[in-house]
């Protein structure tokens, strides 16, 4: 097996979503820690991203937005958007169908909750990581008590045929390991990242200017 070219710490990355060869969001990142074994990100308020437009002015609104419709008709547009409020720690593991996230609030610094985030096993690129978020989260409290979010749009994207049977098939795989991690309070659902804190040096990353090329 050829060894990952690996990134350094600090080193601005991009984490994007991409479905057919086409990216349908971007997130700039910095990187905490890059092995074989996991990928550590951040994320944090002042991070340049490109997302689409319909999420920005209508993310509430599901009437009014449909990201499968768009992502399936390639009618799907981005726009800038600057990162605010919270930051995320976000940890990846080869071949795995999530991410485990750390989530604070900025301002405060206060710790609000771990974040299972169901995606495509990344894939190494020149930027960064690619991935593509399949909806279906679990929100996960500092005390372990854990409820789902986003499951209607999660069903909505199967019956599109944007979630493909196949991703289903792994991602309720993936739900046995995400729930085994839950009970044993196992890595990295154990705190050992709550006390991190980013270098204070580093300022929040940027989109470069060929962050669409795949």
């Amino acid at each position: 097996m050829t060894k990952p070219n690996l990134w350094n710490e600090g080193e601005n990355v991009l984490l994007r979503g991409v479905f057919d060869g086409h990216p349908v969001y971007i997130q700039s990142a910095r990187v905490v820690k890059d092995t074989p074994e996991e990928t550590v990100l951040l994320i944090w308020p002042g991070a340049e991203c490109m997302v689409p437009n319909g999420y920005i002015h209508h993310a509430h609104d599901a009437a009014k937005w449909d990201r499968w419709h768009e992502t399936l008709t390639n009618t799907l547009q981005l726009e800038k958007f600057i990162w605010h409020t919270n930051r995320f720690l976000i940890l990846l593991e080869p071949e795995k169908f999530y991410s485990t996230i750390y989530i604070w609030e900025a301002a405060s610094d206060n710790f609000l909750c771990y974040y299972i985030n169901f995606q495509l096993p990344f894939r190494r690129t020149r930027l960064g990581f690619d991935t593509l978020d399949l909806d279906l989260d679990i929100v996960i409290q500092a005390s372990h008590e854990w409820q789902w979010k986003d499951m209607d749009e999660y069903q909505r994207g199967i019956r599109a045929g944007g979630i493909r049977p196949d991703w289903v098939k792994k991602i309720k795989e993936a739900q046995k390991d995400v729930f085994a991690r839950v009970e044993k309070r196992a890595y990295p659902l154990d705190a050992s990242w709550f006390n991190w804190r980013p270098d204070s040096n580093w300022s929040a990353p940027k989109l470069p200017e060929n962050w669409d090329k795949i």
